[in-house]
This record gives C-alpha cells, sequence and structure tokens, in this order.
C-alpha cells in the first residue's frame, strides 16, 4: 500500500524539485498545510540584468510541468521568485500559449465522395457559373470566372501555376465575404480564416494542402511582409518553398506555399498579389437588384455540385494536366500564367466554354490593368503621356514634375507624405530603370532633366506590350 512517504518522493521525482514535507503532506492526506493560503510576497528580485532571464527560464521549467505538478510548486516558486501568485500563474500561461498548450478546434475539412455518374463539365461549370449570379451580385465575367477557379481548386495537384482569386471592391457591404463563402462550398479542402500568421500558414499548407480562403485581408496583409511572400512564393509549383529551421538544433527545413488560394478584402491589395491573381471586382447592391441570400440555399445544393467536381475532376485530371491552351497575346506574361489552368479546364469543359473563359480572361485583363499596374509602370506612363502632350523630346526635371503633379487625381499629387513628389524622389524611381538626370539644352539654358530617347527602352519593356497585341 502507497504511503505519505512514498507519494511525497514521486512528486519530488517528477517535479525535478524538492517540495515542502508539509505541502506534500496536505495534498495526500487532504488536511491543511502550513503557509498553504495565497499569499503576496514582498521579496524582490535581484537588481541585476540577470534578473528577468532567471524568471524566464524558470517560467519557462514550470510551463513544462504537469497541471498538479504545477499546482503543488506554484506559491512555493513564486516566493523564490519575488513575484506575487499571479503574476506567476499568468506568465506560465503565456509561456504555455507559445508552446501551443491552449484551447482551439481541430482543423477539418469536409468528405467529399465523387458523383456516381460520369459529369458533363460544360453543363456544370455553367450550373456554377448561374449560381453565383443567383447568390451575388457581380459582373457576367466575374461570375464565369468564380466558377473556372472553383473547378481548378480540384485540379489543383495536376496544374503548375496556382492564380490566387483576388476578390475586391471600393467599400463595405459589397458582397465579398459573401462570394468568398460560395467559392468555400465548392472548393476542395477549404480552410476558412479571417487572419493568419506566416508561421502558421506555410506549416498548414506543408500539412493539409487546402484550399486557402483569407477574408479580411486589408486589416493584417499590408502588414507582413513574411505573409505576403509566402502567398506569392505559391504562384508557381516550382518556387512554392520556403526554407525555416526547425527544432533545437535549428536544423533547416523545406516548407511547401503550394496550393489554391483566395484573398478578400477592401480596396486595392499588395501589387505583388494582385498581379499574380484573378481579380474578381465586386460593387455594392443598387435597390433594384435582388439576390438570395447563401443560407436559404437548397441544402443539397453546394454538396451535390462538390460531388460533381470531384468526380470531374478524377475523371479529367490527365487531360487537363497534359494540356497546353492557346493563351491570348493580349495578357502579360503573368496574366497568362495565371489564365492557363483554368483555360486547360475550359478547354477540357468544351461547348461555349473554350471561347466564353478566353473572353472573360481578356475583359477582366483590360478591366483591372489599373488596380494591376506597378508605381513605376504608372510614373513611365504618366512620363510618356507628357512628352506626348507637349510635343517635346527633351525636358527639365522642373516642369517634368510641373506636368506630373499638376493633375490632383494622379498620385504624384501628394506621393512625398501629401505633398507633390519631388526631384530627389523622381530621379530615385527613374533609376530602378537606368534612368538618370543630365543636363539638357532647352529654351532657358541647361538645367538638369530628361530626354525622350532615354525612356524608350523602358517603354518599350514595361508599357507596350498590350499596345502591340492589341494592333
Amino acid at each position: 500500500m502507497s504511503t505519505v512517504k512514498d507519494f511525497e518522493r514521486e512528486v519530488q521525482a517528477a517535479a525535478g524539485f524538492g517540495t515542502p514535507p508539509e505541502v506534500v503532506k496536505a495534498v495526500a492526506t487532504g488536511a491543511p498545510s502550513k503557509g498553504s493560503a495565497e499569499e503576496e510576497t514582498d521579496a524582490k528580485p535581484e537588481e541585476d540584468g540577470g534578473a528577468a532571464q532567471a524568471v524566464a527560464v524558470e517560467v519557462e521549467r514550470l510551463a513544462k510541468l504537469s497541471p498538479v505538478e504545477y499546482d503543488l510548486a506554484r506559491r512555493r516558486e513564486a516566493k523564490a521568485l519575488g513575484l506575487s501568485v499571479t503574476v506567476l500563474d499568468n506568465e506560465v500561461k503565456r509561456a504555455r500559449s507559445s508552446e501551443g498548450d491552449v484551447a482551439g478546434k481541430t482543423m477539418e475539412y469536409p468528405t467529399v465522395e465523387p458523383w456516381a455518374e460520369s459529369v458533363d463539365g460544360a453543363v456544370l461549370l455553367s450550373e456554377i457559373q448561374g449560381a453565383v449570379k443567383r447568390f451575388i451580385v457581380c459582373e457576367p465575367e466575374t461570375a464565369v470566372a468564380a466558377a473556372l477557379w472553383c473547378a481548378f481548386t480540384w485540379f489543383v495537384d495536376v496544374v503548375q501555376v496556382a492564380p490566387i482569386a483576388i476578390i475586391t471592391a471600393p467599400e463595405k457591404r459589397c458582397g465579398k465575404s459573401q462570394l468568398l463563402d460560395f467559392m468555400g462550398r465548392l472548393s476542395r479542402r477549404p480552410l476558412p480564416a479571417s487572419n493568419v500568421t506566416a508561421s502558421v500558414l506555410f506549416r498548414v499548407i506543408e500539412r493539409d494542402c487546402p484550399t486557402l480562403l483569407i477574408d479580411e485581408a486589408d486589416s493584417f496583409l499590408a502588414r507582413s511582409e513574411d505573409l505576403r511572400g509566402i502567398l506569392n512564393s505559391g504562384h508557381t509549383r516550382s518556387s512554392a518553398f520556403v526554407l525555416r529551421s526547425v527544432g533545437d538544433d535549428f536544423e533547416p527545413k523545406s516548407f511547401s506555399t503550394w496550393g489554391a488560394k483566395a484573398v478578400c478584402g477592401i480596396g486595392k491589395l499588395a501589387e505583388t498579389l494582385m498581379d499574380r491573381g484573378i481579380i474578381l471586382e465586386l460593387r455594392r447592391k443598387l435597390p433594384s437588384e435582388s439576390v438570395t441570400r447563401l443560407r436559404h440555399a437548397s441544402p443539397d445544393l453546394f454538396p451535390r455540385l462538390a460531388s460533381m467536381l470531384a468526380r470531374w475532376s478524377d475523371d479529367n485530371a490527365g487531360n487537363v494536366q497534359q494540356a497546353r491552351p492557346a493563351l491570348p497575346e493580349v495578357l502579360n506574361d503573368r496574366e497568362q500564367d495565371s489564365w492557363e489552368p483554368l483555360l486547360a479546364i475550359a478547354d477540357c469543359a468544351g461547348g461555349e466554354w473554350p471561347e466564353l473563359a478566353r473572353k472573360t480572361a481578356v475583359k477582366l485583363s483590360e478591366r483591372n490593368a489599373e488596380n494591376t499596374i506597378s508605381t513605376g509602370a504608372e510614373l513611365l506612363a504618366d512620363i510618356r503621356d507628357v512628352f506626348q502632350e507637349k510635343d517635346v523630346t527633351r525636358i527639365s526635371s522642373k516642369d517634368l514634375l510641373e506636368a506630373l503633379t499638376s493633375d490632383e487625381e494622379k498620385s504624384w499629387h501628394t506621393y512625398n507624405r501629401g505633398q507633390p513628389m519631388n526631384p530627389r524622389q523622381l530621379a530615385k524611381r527613374l533609376r530602378e530603370y537606368e534612368i538618370h538626370p543630365d543636363s539638357v539644352r532647352t529654351w532657358a539654358g541647361t538645367p538638369k532633366g530628361y530626354k525622350l530617347e532615354q525612356f524608350t527602352d523602358a517603354f518599350s519593356r514595361y508599357l507596350d506590350s498590350k499596345e502591340e497585341a492589341k494592333a
């Protein structure tokens, strides 16, 4: 039969320190122990630089104890550290939270059984397109692109590019979250989140390869370069990796960032994300427009469509993997990359979808050109307009800046923290394109400025591709 002494020795061995005998005896027998009441201590920690570090080390050790072991030790250890028991409890709780010992819901994904019969892809995509318009107020092209992207999530294992679905609107209450919810119901392994950290993102992608559905991106994404970098890296399969050190020995490991991702937010998101995305822009519903609420959908609608997508993707994965669809020349290189898997899916579906998908790609490309143009390319385009409007081949920096900043609607008017762009900022921007200010001969003398010929290469490389394709 176990005795109090036996129990005392077991607790001491488990906790790794000598617990006062009267405390152990009290726990074992149920009798009150001396000094067992929770009390504050007036003891102060050592007033040197190592005190805080010593406390941190001890807190880390205590956080690893079991609840019983910690409860037996907390009062004595708090007194030894010169802390109140409440403060020690909070620090241990925080340490345990950082190690993952907090409540949380295990990630679960819906189980989708493939449809029992073969599926007509064109009919399926048309039904999804119609469902988008039934629940979401949007342009026809948005509905087409959303249907193709939902189908793409089921083919993500056999394609080489994963376009990001960028759901955006100028204001709130435009249906962004509704469309994200809709797409999630038809996506493979959907994982919705309204906030996510970089460390969680690459780990969950590596483990589960879900379809990420990130809402409220405008509230946190701009502040996290690491998070944007991970999202960007997953655009192409060949570069969809990040490197991190793991474990106490900091062993380097490679983590996959490959997978389908949809990002939802107000306004223009980061340029690099927009450039890798299929942009689905929404507008607020007019009083005369009406749609059905998602919660009023027939219970079997989305499970049925998801089941049909599962079957159709199983039957056609090989065809999509081998497809080399014709890409509209009007699209730039990145747009062609992003649309390639969607066009392959449209070609596989047949019917009206090959033509419909290409018209949609071109239409969305034209509509979203201003959203995806970089700040540098926007500056080049405006400089080209200045040369054309003034009909000159050389211009001083002063005159060029006056022309650029005179339009209050242009970003250059408030580029310098609410003030107009200055010569140094202009020179810094143009330096990225190997364009430098030089002395130019004008009617007013030889001030610093620029010649049109300096911009010829930059105009051709960064501005002319779409104009040439349309010609």
